[in-house]
């Protein structure tokens, strides 16, 4: 296939030019954009740093983690932003609070462990006892307080929490409007995945050398692939990918799966990646007699012909949401890979001391399948023998500056670049990034970080 002539510069290529405007893959109009060069300094900057963080992280809703991940009450776990620890847990009544991780008595955090299940909370420094919502139950030796000490206050600090589409979001701003009013139409096209439904089966957080925003630029678009990842130019269409851009920073991209890069030189044989899709799909590739063109088009066929046997349902998707991949793009720093079968989160996370080095916190979640013919997509990347079925919720695996991480040949690739483009970034010769409209999600998401910063929002 050759590289389409009918680009058009503030909406790009669809991917699905007949869908309606109420279909999931619809191509909209780019937000209004400028052409302007930022200024490198942006990635490096220790006091560009700390007005992200006073003026934008502090204000905005974040994301925390997904909702299974505390299915009964006194299940918590640790989110981690910048120097803030939250304890996201399940009240006894179900519902889902976040409180600071501080003793509200000398200071001390709470809770170690990153995940865990409790009926009260400890302070490990003096033994005062907190409640699963955060009320004071026990203050060690209360009796020789002062009353006036205490009228202070002596419950844990809540933080706001809401959830929307089986994901938890918190926000320090106790005067920000609605996480949902906020997500705009990334809150409903999330909720079509139904990612409540399904368990996280792998966690990985990774210390990388660049600024978050250096990492999160490498994941919002698909114009490096042909020069770092030529593996994936069998199998992936980079060129003819779809971006949407949407309200508050929010983006997405839409990336035709089992079709070869115009690229790539053999548009026409079922290689071997292009196979693995098709039988992870329920296609049997020695008997399947398109070419590589016709694969597309026949998984969801086959998936949906297979949907009532495996018990997963497909009437709400349409043919491109159970072929493509649907990176979500939620501001300023989660991209979620969405797929029917399973969610790819990746949270670009800022150090809390040091612009050029940022957390890659990756979670993956599927939906168990309890059938020997269905397959974990391959492109989850995990390891052989990963234990999919949700009994168990693994635990994190930490992997420190300078160790590979392991997280599949695609990953590794990135993180052994990034270093060296940080480096570049910081050279007198750069004088800023020229992005394309294949990087259009970049610009966008940055602009909305410079309102923040320069006390727009």
């Amino acid at each position: 296939m050759e590289k389409g002539t009918d680009f058009k510069l503030g909406r790009g290529w669809s991917v699905s030019p007949d869908a309606d405007e109420a279909d999931a893959d619809y191509n909209a109009p780019h937000e209004p954009s400028t052409t302007s060069r930022p200024d490198p300094s942006r990635y490096y900057d220790p006091e560009f740093a700390a007005k992200e963080w006073d003026r934008m992280w502090t204000r905005i809703w974040t994301l925390a983690g997904p909702v299974s991940d505390i299915s009964e009450p006194g299940d918590y776990f640790l989110y981690q932003l910048g120097a803030e620890s939250f304890i996201i847990v399940r009240t006894e009544a179900g519902d889902i609070s976040a409180f600071y991780n501080v003793c509200p008595h000398r200071g001390n955090q709470i809770a170690r462990e990153e995940f865990g299940s409790v009926r009260e909370f400890t302070c490990g420094f003096h033994s005062w006892k907190f409640a699963l919502d955060g009320k004071n139950v026990a203050i060690t030796d209360s009796e020789t307080f002062n009353k006036d000490v205490l009228c202070h206050g002596t419950d844990l600090t809540e933080v706001r929490c809401e959830v929307v589409a089986g994901l938890i979001f918190v926000n320090m701003d106790d005067d920000a409007g609605p996480v949902r009013e906020f997500l705009g139409p990334i809150a409903d096209a999330l909720e079509v995945y139904a990612i409540a439904e399904m368990h996280t089966v792998r966690h990985v957080c990774s210390v990388w050398s660049a600024n978050w925003k250096t990492g999160a630029d490498a994941f919002y678009e698909l114009y490096h692939l042909h020069a770092v990842h030529p593996e994936t130019q069998c199998l992936m269409e980079d060129y003819h990918a779809q971006y949407d851009t949407y309200p508050n920073g929010m983006s997405r991209m839409i990336v035709p799966f089992a079709k070869p890069s115009p690229r790539f030189p053999d548009q026409e044989t079922v290689n071997e990646g292009i196979q693995s899709m098709l039988t992870e799909a329920g296609i049997d590739p020695a008997s399947f007699k398109g070419t590589a063109q016709d694969a597309r088009a026949a998984i969801p066929v086959a998936k949906r012909k297979r949907a009532k046997k495996i018990g997963l349902d497909y009437d709400k998707f349409t043919d491109a949401q159970l072929s493509d991949s649907f990176p979500y793009g939620i501001f300023p720093n989660v991209q979620i890979g969405s797929h029917p079968e399973g969610v790819f989160i990746m949270k670009f996370m800022p150090h809390p001391t040091d612009p050029e080095i940022f957390i890659y916190d990756n979670i993956t979640m599927v939906k168990y399948v309890d059938d020997p013919d269905y397959k974990v997509p391959g492109w989850m990347g995990l390891p052989e023998g990963t234990d999919v079925t949700g009994a168990v919720r693994p635990d994190i695996e930490h992997i420190p500056l300078g160790v590979k991480p392991d997280l599949g040949l695609v990953l590794d690739q990135d993180s052994e670049l990034l270093p060296f483009v940080q480096k570049g970034i910081r050279s007198r010769g750069f004088k800023g990034p020229l992005w394309s409209e294949q990087e259009i999600r970049l610009r966008h998401y940055h602009a909305e970080v410079d309102r923040y910063v320069n006390g727009e929002k």
